[in-house]
């Protein structure tokens, strides 16, 4: 009897143990990180570094990925990819598609442009974009259409060094000229109040607005974090990613129907890289 009342005691504490483990993850207001639709990319985009949208278009998906110098395009879902190549092989980590054409960030902050019409060829040549951005790692670009602005944030800056901000650069693009148009902030500290980042500095790899909320969601790998701001770059959340589904996400965009993807990195030869999609539903509500 004491032996099956022991039994019984242990079996009870592994039970509650292994509730106590599971850990839930909680998401922006409209979304349930627990339920997306997966996608699982093609070979030639296991490493893949970056994706957008064109105006929203959910039927088209641009990405890029950081080994070759490639635009890839497909409709989520599809793997059969198209691509155009723009440059020689290098570590391409974000793109942005706005007023018709494409913009690629290489990470020591370069950029190259060059026509969205001219994607069906099977080589483009593209305008390279020298010193516009201080020396730097750089994996973050975003583009908003109706004011031309293109939004490039830092990984990882000398300017930042010893400061707790991590800086972004807003340049201007019209007629086929890139010029500054100013700097923006993103207070790590301010991310440390809502969520302990360890003594890790944080260091985004992703960003795209919200146009819905008029809201910045900033992804980063390496903290396994998205951040969200308000217009003006003001820290309002951030969001521990549960690794189980985000191995090592490296992209981020939203559809017009305000649907969030954000795309998986394969992160090693055994892997696949994954694209994540959340839908948006207004019965979503944060649980904080």
């Amino acid at each position: 009897m004491k032996s099956l009342f022991t039994l019984y005691i242990a079996l009870f504490a592994c039970l509650a143990c292994a509730q106590k483990k599971e850990k839930s993850y909680d998401a922006p207001n409209g979304y349930d990180f627990s339920t997306p639709e997966k996608f699982k990319l093609s070979e030639d985009l296991q490493e893949i570094s970056g994706i957008t949208f064109e105006k929203g278009n959910p039927d088209l998906l641009f990405a890029q990925q950081d080994e070759e110098g490639k635009l890839f395009y497909f409709k989520p879902g599809d793997n059969a990819t198209k691509s155009v190549a723009f440059g020689k092989k290098g570590d391409y980590e974000d793109l942005a598609v706005t007023n018709n054409s494409v913009v690629m960030l290489r990470s020591e902050g370069s950029l190259f442009t060059f026509p969205l019409s001219n994607i069906k060829q099977e080589t483009v040549e593209a305008q390279h974009w020298k010193d516009l951005l201080p020396k730097g790692e750089y994996e973050g670009l975003a583009a908003i259409d109706e004011d031309s602005l293109l939004y490039v944030l830092c990984k990882q800056c000398s300017i930042d060094k010893k400061t707790s901000k991590t800086t972004g650069y807003i340049l201007k693009a019209v007629e086929g000229n890139v010029n500054n148009n100013g700097t923006f902030h993103i207070d790590n500290e301010a991310i440390s109040k809502i969520h302990d980042l360890k003594g890790k500095p944080f260091r985004p790899s992703a960003l795209a607005k919200n146009l819905k909320t008029n809201e910045w969601f900033i992804l980063s790998s390496v903290n396994s974090l998205l951040v969200v701001t308000d217009n003006q770059w003001q820290v309002k959340a951030a969001y521990p990613l549960d690794p189980k589904l985000f191995n090592q996400p490296e992209g981020i965009a939203f559809d017009k129907n305000n649907s969030l993807y954000i795309s998986n990195e394969a992160g090693d030869p055994s892997g696949t890289a994954t694209l994540l999609k959340f839908s948006f539903n207004e019965n979503n509500k944060n649980k904080k």
